[in-house]
């Protein structure tokens, strides 16, 4: 049994779980779509995750029902990490495959309990009925892409305290919530996960945290990140954020959060 796996398999009707899934779906095939597509499923504690080999042929993958999972690559002795969520598609046995010039140790943590459905070959007979399901799950392998790509560039920015500016701005696109006061990031990202984020060392990145909150940018609490004043110019150019991302600021005289080490 994998690390940090409850014992307990359940069964998950994906659709239902997955909204953007069954919108996919004609509103006439939807209730019986919702009905055959389902699939094994578990809960994933907090703490390193050691993944399995490839269930069969024919599987889609793991689908993160909901919950926050950090992939971290070792490419001789360099870090990189990439922050998945609730709709990612993940095929961890890939990372088997033969034909690697480069020595890549993958590693895989749970931030948070993450509950995760197998879409093996069984299920994917199921939806083959469905090709809208299929057409949504390659869409999310290429947004993974280009959410990559994405990073890459951010990576490139000289200065540590740009890059992590810009690498939560860029998470806030997909998890921000917009607030009077700012933008929210309900995201627990430890220093160290932050550092791997921008590929930076965790004490540059605390005093780059520290440098952000007193610009009066980027403020650290229990609930996770608070960002005030619009996103760096040179991000917009990389992505398209929702135009509301861009315009809350922080209310004058408002409280202000303290950055909190981590």
């Amino acid at each position: 049994m994998s690390e940090g796996v409850h014992p307990l398999v359940d069964v998950c009707r994906v659709l239902e779980e997955d909204a953007e899934l069954r919108d996919a779906i004609p509103a006439s095939q939807r209730a019986q779509a919702v009905g055959e597509c389902i699939a094994r499923a578990r809960t994933l504690r907090p703490g390193r995750w050691q993944t399995t080999g490839a269930p069969d042929g024919d599987a889609f993958g793991l689908l993160v029902v909901r919950g926050l999972i950090v992939r971290r690559v070792d490419v001789e002795g360099r870090f990189g990490s990439e922050l998945l969520g609730d709709g990612d598609l993940l095929r961890p046995w890939q990372e088997d495959e033969p034909g690697e010039t480069l020595s890549v140790t993958p590693a895989w943590r749970v931030i948070e309990p993450t509950r995760i459905a197998l879409l093996d070959g069984q299920f994917a007979r199921r939806a083959s009925r469905y090709p809208q399901i299929g057409a949504r799950l390659i869409g999310r392998a290429l947004r993974r892409s280009r959410n990559l790509a994405v990073n890459m560039a951010i990576v490139h920015r000289t200065r540590v305290d740009v890059r992590l500016h810009m690498v939560l701005w860029h998470l806030a696109g997909r998890w921000g919530r917009v607030r009077p006061d700012g933008v929210s990031v309900p995201l627990h990202l430890t220093h160290s996960v932050l550092a791997d984020l921008v590929a930076a060392r965790r004490p540059t990145v605390t005093s780059a945290l520290a440098e952000l909150a007193r610009q009066d940018l980027v403020y650290a609490g229990e609930d996770g990140w608070l960002l005030t004043g619009p996103p760096p110019g040179a991000l917009l150019a990389l992505e398209a954020l929702p135009p509301a991302l861009g315009q809350p600021r922080i209310a004058p005289g408002a409280q202000r959060r303290t950055l909190s080490g981590r």
